[in-house]
């Protein structure tokens, strides 16, 4: 089980709150922040925090997801999925964060606590995260918390009715069974 808060050098990845909607409206509603996102919307609508406050600041809240929290203010997000079937034994990672924390190394702070917490579960191997290819400040977070770029998926995402690559990034380590390697 994840825990429900990790504590940063630079940050506090905690439980979202219904109070945080002030600076969720603020910090989402960016047109540079949501254009690196799979579902973040742009206008960032009241409506739109509500349904996500809705989720996020359930009682109990949900495993895996965190608001970072700097200065007392949530600016931004991050999230473990835990895979299934065959991918058990993997977490996908997604984060986003506002514009006016970018650039001091929170997110790149926030990425290590959470691996650090995936490779507290038992049997946890992998971390992987998608980018979009013209992401290259999310790809440097990735690469200052230890994760290596594996793959370039051509093709694999539309946004806005524009086609565009993804960029796959994973750490991973030994658990001790058995690996195979195709290729």
């Amino acid at each position: 089980m994840l825990p429900a808060t990790l504590l940063g050098a630079g940050c506090l990845l905690r439980p979202w709150r219904r109070a945080d909607r002030p600076a969720l409206l603020r910090h989402a509603d960016d047109p540079r922040v949501a254009e690196n996102l799979r579902l973040l919307p742009h206008p960032y609508t009241a409506a739109a925090a509500d349904a996500w406050l809705a989720h996020a600041a359930a009682d109990p809240p949900p495993e895996g997801l965190w608001a970072i929290e700097v200065g007392g203010e949530a600016v931004g997000c991050i999230e473990l999925v835990r895979g299934e079937d065959v991918e058990a034994y993997a977490y996908e990672v997604g984060y986003w964060l506002g514009r006016a924390a970018w650039g001091r190394g929170v997110a790149t702070d926030a990425l290590r606590a959470v691996t650090a917490a995936a490779w507290a579960e038992p049997g946890v191997s992998r971390v992987h995260a998608g980018v979009f290819a013209w992401n290259r400040a999310s790809m440097r977070v990735l690469e200052k918390a230890g994760y290596a770029r594996e793959a370039v998926l051509r093709r694999a995402g539309v946004k806005d009715g524009v086609e565009f690559d993804r960029v796959v990034y994973a750490a991973t380590r030994d658990v001790g069974r058995e690996y195979r390697e195709f290729g």
